[in-house]
């Protein structure tokens, strides 16, 4: 088989890519690709150039040009749509009316508790009495409470409806003008507890204490402030 003088072998070029592109002078021959219509499109913004030449301006023009294509700053994108529903916490089987909890948060922290009902927010309504340990009316969050074995017998007592999570929201304050008397105090009044909320706080406990003192010793136990000594492991511990 005759080999051609550019070839080494059949197949195989002397020349490279490069070298054959230039010895067929194919840089000089120009395709002609016939335009398609399309649509004008929208003139794009040049960036800002400098006199008598095809450079960019001074830098800080540079820096600062921005392209028309991106998105206007008043376009305000669209919250997201949630699609779960909100629900309340299922209730943990140990907790049950008449329950007394162990608080493990809070103000009242270690102070044991009796538990009334489960609000709509999935809040624990629990009550001292606050004549027996001073806890009054408030709502806790059974992620931290301990259920205990004691039970108090509430059969036949009914939470008032009225007891919900809207009577528990705390009232607007008027802002502080800023004033040198109100910074140091100087008019500072003693906030005094509404006379309403003792009433229903006694009405409350009222059938919660006639409970208690049914059982022997149920009340100095609810009184009493729970905690660890040393070498005690709460794991290990039947409440």
């Amino acid at each position: 088989m005759a080999v051609s003088k550019n070839q080494l072998a059949p197949g195989i070029s002397r020349l490279s890519r490069s070298k054959a592109f230039a010895k067929r002078a194919a840089y000089k021959i120009t395709k002609v690709v016939p335009k398609a219509k399309t649509e004008a499109a929208p003139a794009k913004k040049a960036a800002p150039k400098r006199k008598g030449g095809k450079r960019l301006g001074d830098l800080v023009a540079t820096l600062t040009y921005k392209k028309s294509e991106m998105a206007p700053a008043n376009v305000l994108t669209a919250p997201k749509v949630g699609r779960k529903a909100l629900r309340s916490p299922k209730l943990r089987q140990s907790i049950t009316p008449g329950t007394v909890l162990i608080l493990l948060a809070g103000r009242f922290r270690g102070k044991r508790v009796v538990f009334l009902k489960q609000l709509k927010s999935g809040l624990l309504l629990v009550t001292g009495p606050f004549k027996i340990n001073g806890v009054p009316l408030r709502r806790v969050n059974q992620a931290y409470v301990i259920a205990t074995s004691t039970k108090v017998d509430l059969t036949g007592f009914s939470v008032d409806a009225k007891f919900d999570d809207a009577y528990f929201k705390r009232e607007e304050q008027a802002k502080l003008k800023g004033t040198e008397e109100e910074f140091f105090g100087a008019k500072a009044q003693k906030k005094e507890h509404p006379a309403h909320r003792i009433a229903d706080q006694k009405t409350a406990d009222k059938d919660v204490l006639a409970a208690v003192a049914k059982v022997p010793y149920l009340a100095s136990y609810l009184s009493s402030h729970f905690s660890l000594s040393k070498g005690q492991a709460p794991h290990t511990l039947k409440f």
